[in-house]
Formats: C-alpha cells, sequence, structure tokens
C-alpha cells in the first residue's frame, strides 16, 4: 500500500489532484498485468503437474481453463479501468462499461464450459485416461448436447442482463417454435432421427453397416445432427439423412459373434461308396481346426442326388469377425476338404454328358461317282 500512495503522490506532483483517475487506471492495469503473468505462471505448473497423472477430469479442467482465466484476468482490470475514466470523462462508450462486463464474463464462461466439455469428451473416449473407454458415439452425443445446454443458457441469460425479459423471450420462442416445426419438419424429423441413433445405438462410429431396404453399405464416419456420413467401400462418401434411419432395417455386420462358412461340394457317382467317410474325415478336420468353432454348429452331411453329382454340404461357423481373415480360413478349409477327398480316390463332379449308341444302328453312306 506504500508503494501505491507512493505512486499517487508522484502522479499528483506532476499531473495535479484533479488528475489522480489517471494514476489510478495506471496502477489497476498494472496490477492486471501482474496478476495475468502470476496466473499464467501458476497454471503452467498446474499443467505439468496434471500431466503427469491420468486422471481426465483434472486434465481438461487445467488445459480448458488456462487461457479464459487470463482473458477473465485482463476483462475485470481493464473495466475497472475504463470504469474509473468513465467517471471523469463524457464518454458514450466509458459509460457502458458495466454490460460489456457482463457480456465478457458469459463470453468466457461460455469459452471455458465448452473447452471443459470437448476435453472431457475427448478424454472419456481414451485409453490412457480411462479403464474402461465410453462409445465414441456416446461421448459425442453427451458432448453436443452439453454444449448445446451451454449456449442456450449462456444466450438467455445474456439477454436478461441486457434488460430483456426473458419469459417473454420464451414465450415468443414458444409460438415462433410451432411455426418453425411446420416450416422445418424434415429438419426435426432429422434431428430425432439422430437422437434416436445416439439412444438406441445400432450402430456407432466406425461400424460396418448395410440396409436390405437401400443401397446403403459402408462404414460409419460421422453421426450428426442432421446427416450420417458413410463411407463406401468404393471410398465414396454417402450422407444419409438420419429419419431415414427410422424407416429402413439396418444390419451392423461390425457386431458379428462369428462368421459362417456354407458350402455344398458334389463328388461323382462313381465315388459314392466313399462318401460316408470322406464326411467324416472332413467333420473330424473341421473340429481340430484351430479357426472354426466346435462348439458352435458344425454339420457336414450327405445332401441330395444332384444332376451331374452327389452333394454333401459344410455348414459351420469361424471364430474371426473380420473379412479378411475369414476368407483365408475359408480357403484353407475348402483346400483341405479337397485334399481328403483326393486322399481317398474320388473326384469333385462336374457336369458332363454321355452318349448311348445301340449296337443295331448302322450308318451308311453313299458314295457318288
Amino acid at each position: 500500500m506504500d508503494i501505491l500512495q507512493a505512486i499517487r503522490t508522484a502522479f499528483a506532483a506532476g499531473i495535479g489532484e484533479s488528475n489522480l483517475w489517471i494514476a489510478d487506471s495506471f496502477v489497476i492495469v498494472f496490477l492486471t498485468l501482474l496478476a495475468a503473468a502470476i496466473a499464467g505462471w501458476f497454471m503452467a505448473k498446474l499443467e505439468s503437474r496434471a500431466a503427469r497423472t491420468h486422471n481426465l477430469w483434472d486434465d481438461a479442467l487445467v488445459i480448458s481453463v488456462r487461457r479464459p482465466l487470463k482473458w477473465l484476468i485482463w476483462g475485470i482490470g481493464l473495466t475497472l479501468a475504463a470504469e474509473i475514466a468513465g467517471q471523469h470523462a463524457d464518454s458514450i462508450v466509458l459509460a457502458s462499461v458495466d454490460w460489456v462486463r457482463r457480456l465478457g464474463a458469459i463470453v468466457i464462461s461460455v469459452w471455458f464450459l465448452n473447452g471443459f466439455i470437448t476435453r472431457a469428451e475427448a478424454n472419456l473416449m481414451d485409453a490412457e485416461f480411462t479403464h474402461k473407454p465410453m462409445d465414441k458415439t456416446t461421448a459425442m452425443a453427451l458432448g453436443r448436447l452439453l454444449r448445446i445446454s451451454v449456449i442456450i443458457t449462456a444466450v438467455l441469460v445474456g439477454l436478461q442482463s441486457l434488460g430483456y425479459s426473458v419469459s417473454g423471450v420464451l414465450a415468443f420462442g414458444g409460438i415462433g417454435g410451432i411455426a418453425v416445426g411446420f416450416a422445418a419438419k424434415d429438419l426435426l424429423a432429422n434431428f430425432f432421427g439422430g437422437l434416436m441413433i445416439y439412444l438406441d445405438r445400432p450402430f456407432a462410429v466406425g461400424d460396418w453397416v448395410r440396409s436390405p431396404d437401400k443401397n446403403i453399405e459402408g462404414t460409419v464416419e460421422d453421426i450428426g445432427w442432421r446427416l450420417t456420413r458413410i463411407r463406401t467401400f468404393d471410398k465414396r462418401p454417402l450422407y444419409v439423412p438420419n429419419s431415414t434411419f427410422t424407416q429402413i432395417s439396418v444390419e451392423n455386420p461390425s457386431r458379428m459373434t462369428h462368421r459362417r462358412i456354407y458350402e455344398t461340394v458334389g463328388i461323382r457317382y462313381d465315388d459314392g461308396v466313399k462318401m460316408g467317410e470322406i464326411i467324416v474325415d472332413v467333420k473330424a478336420m473341421l473340429r481340430s481346426h484351430p479357426e472354426i468353432d466346435s462348439d458352435n454348429t458344425l454339420i457336414v452331411n450327405f445332401n441330395q442326388f444332384a444332376t451331374s453329382s452327389l452333394d454333401f454340404f459344410v455348414y459351420c461357423f469361424t471364430h474371426t469377425t473380420e473379412w479378411v481373415k475369414y476368407h483365408e480360413v475359408k480357403q484353407d478349409v475348402l483346400l483341405k476338404i479337397l485334399d481328403i477327398i483326393q486322399k481317398h480316390g474320388a473326384q469333385c463332379a462336374f457336369p458332363t454328358s454321355t452318349l448311348h449308341v445301340p449296337d443295331t444302328l448302322r450308318f451308311e453312306s453313299n458314295l457318288s461317282e
């Protein structure tokens, strides 16, 4: 306090007692600069300490509060200095310092809260911060809902601070909402369709989905409030309105527990006596195969007398659901079946035709001279 008084005395000697408000403004700005520097140093220490832990909340809080805190300190200091100046200067701008301070505080609060929600959303999906990461789709939905809530609340508080009646705004919004609802029913249908996706979770970002009702198949890249972006297998982006998913069936192969091998194999009629041994060996091969789930349905049976072959079918499930690996397993199984057939001296059948010519039939040819 002695230092501040000395500064005031020095300014009074130089600029006069009537202009001491300039000294007060200078002191406030100087203290604001000092407080901002101390806050920055303190937050840097906290951030480095939080980085050594794996708590999702303290990391999100420290990182999101650092910059808004500096702006809050500067906002308070500068508005205080401007308020002192406004008491001695006739200026419309300086006279409006109070509502500028209120709006500034609301903006900084929204900045901090949205930053905190975004950081927490990312940490909830990161295995480094939690033992059981939250599903990406759920985390994104919660984050968006919270950010929208913060913005709507901030707008209402801001209007109240400017002197507008919030109840009147809400009443007008209710009347206007009816008109908007009729004018934008498709937009609202897509919004609620997206909400149903977030609640029911028939698929998530990264899932492979397809619809038997529509020409939709690919990997889900993003689920928005209006559109869902799906990357097709030829790498084209497909934008599907969310309301579509409330009217169609959606298949999610990404959530398969197994993949099925269902093949029919035919051998020659001449090898019919070997069918029983072939079936026994194929079934034993499948039960011992490391990539085939023998605890699930496993069938190998003689199936039918076909036109050119005796058919048996193979029905089993693989452990893997990965598309590429599944085809490698299926190839290995089919090659092993082929080896078993050949080991028994049999052959796989293919369509053939036999022409029988009666012995009594004679062909005569008349040669003309």
